[in-house]
């Protein structure tokens, strides 16, 4: 048998090595992912030019999950945005030092500082007076500590999460083991602390929830599959409180096998209702045949 030292240092690599693989993967060298940039902005993504339209007069702010960036998570939803006349725009957030690329690893009160200058650029860039912000897992979570403690419900008007663990995740049950290892969460916890954040009853999921779920001002609309194995239980993702919708994706196509990944990157159901959520005043019915729309 391992001793505890050693089975804790092999605990903490299997949540990393699930974590990690249950995310998106990024797409390739640097020099690959800079004209991947240039594109994605020459066609109004991340676009500091691009100004609101009358239809369309928020800007919509895109907030990466853990080990995503601000290009790889959105190379499905972004250009749908885009072709449907909205401003968008991505932020990296939650980098590690020496880490390339997989950012969402560093404290989640730091990363929603982060998204808080973000947001405050993107205004100024626009003339907006606020914005919406869609989030695909921590970051359907993140921004409420922003919109919580860094005043960001005064420049938010609506929140979106996909598959966003908004109370914490037991990881398939992995994060309960962790107290019969000793030193397991320390270990994740000072190594990923984005991570440790995470987990289901952490001192940040219990601080972010107190008080209720949701701040006046903001709409929330969070979007969840059956499917999900990484924010789990799945029910765990919806809020309570006043202006909260939450959908799950299979009540609107019972087809929708997508889970924790695939709903936040290339399900064109889901990107349907995040269109639904950001303009509910011309709201058309998400179902399977969303995939067309």
């Amino acid at each position: 048998m391992l001793p505890w030292k050693h089975a804790g240092r092999a605990l903490s690599v299997l949540l990393l090595t699930a974590a990690a693989t249950l995310v998106p993967t990024v797409a390739s060298a640097a020099p690959e992912r800079a004209e991947t940039v240039a594109v994605a902005a020459g066609r109004g993504w991340n676009d500091f030019s691009c100004k609101p339209s009358a239809a369309h007069p928020r800007p919509v702010v895109l907030v990466h999950g853990t080990f995503g960036n601000s290009v790889d998570n959105w190379l499905g939803l972004a250009p749908y945005l885009v072709n449907r006349g909205y401003c968008v725009f991505s932020l990296d957030y939650g980098q590690l030092p020496g880490v390339p690329l997989f950012h969402g690893l560093g404290p989640i009160a730091a990363s929603a500082g982060q998204l808080d200058a973000y947001v405050d650029r993107v205004l100024a860039a626009t003339g907006a007076p606020e914005a919406d912000l869609v989030g695909h897992s921590q970051g359907g979570m993140m921004p409420r500590w922003y919109l919580k403690f860094l005043g960001g419900a005064e420049k938010v008007n609506a929140l979106v999460g996909i598959a966003p663990d908004n109370h914490g995740t037991t990881l398939l049950g992995l994060t309960r083991l962790l107290p019969y290892f000793p030193g397991a969460e320390d270990l994740i916890g000072s190594s990923t602390p984005g991570l440790a954040d995470q987990i289901a009853g952490s001192p940040f999921i219990t601080r972010l929830n107190e008080g209720g779920d949701t701040v006046p001002g903001v709409r929330y609309h969070v979007i969840a599959t059956q499917y999900d194995e990484v924010v789990t239980p799945y029910r765990s993702q919806f809020l309570s409180g006043p202006n909260v919708t939450n959908v799950l994706i299979q009540d609107k196509c019972a087809l929708d096998l997508s889970e924790h990944v695939a709903i936040g990157t290339v399900d064109r159901v889901a990107f349907h209702e995040v269109a639904n959520a950001l303009d509910p005043a011309h709201a058309t019915p998400t179902t399977c045949l969303s995939v067309v729309g």
